[in-house]
């Protein structure tokens, strides 16, 4: 779980729990976090790309990984992993490249000095969509923890 920006911490939590599983939450020291019942914390160096090389350093296929980095996702994919975003949305191996795509281009024309709208707010509706999504992957599982 890439945890420094992740407004989901709490459902995770609370449907590992369900699960018996311990969720591990990934987060820079500039997020360190005193309240860590019912999850587990890394640590890593404040670098820019620090979780993410430790996240993918570590995970193996089978392992869920809620990030909103669509450059971690895609490359997550290859090993078997489930790469899923805060809002629910499941990074899928036929659509990634087609993100990757827009992501660049966004940020090719933001050097230009041309600024999109930036993500819509995050809803209840995500966070709804992301528990039922999060929940399906766990069920079909169920028993193998």
């Amino acid at each position: 779980m890439d945890a420094d920006s992740c407004p989901v911490k709490k459902e995770i939590v609370e449907i590992a729990s369900f699960y018996s599983i311990k969720p591990i939450f990934i987060a820079s020291y500039n997020h360190f976090k005193a309240d860590t019942a019912g999850s587990f914390w890394e640590y890593v160096d404040s670098g820019k790309e620090a979780v993410d090389l430790f996240i993918m350093n570590r995970a193996k296929s089978g392992d869920i990984i809620v990030t909103q980095d669509i450059g971690l996702a895609s490359a997550l994919l290859p090993k078997g992993v489930y790469a899923l975003s805060p809002r629910g949305i499941m990074y899928e191996e036929n659509e990634i490249n087609t993100a990757l795509d827009i992501r660049y281009l966004s940020a090719k024309a933001r050097r230009r000095g041309i600024y999109a709208k930036g993500p819509k707010p995050f809803t209840q509706n995500d966070r709804i969509k992301f528990v039922k999504q999060l929940t399906k992957i766990l069920s079909k599982y169920e028993g193998f923890f």
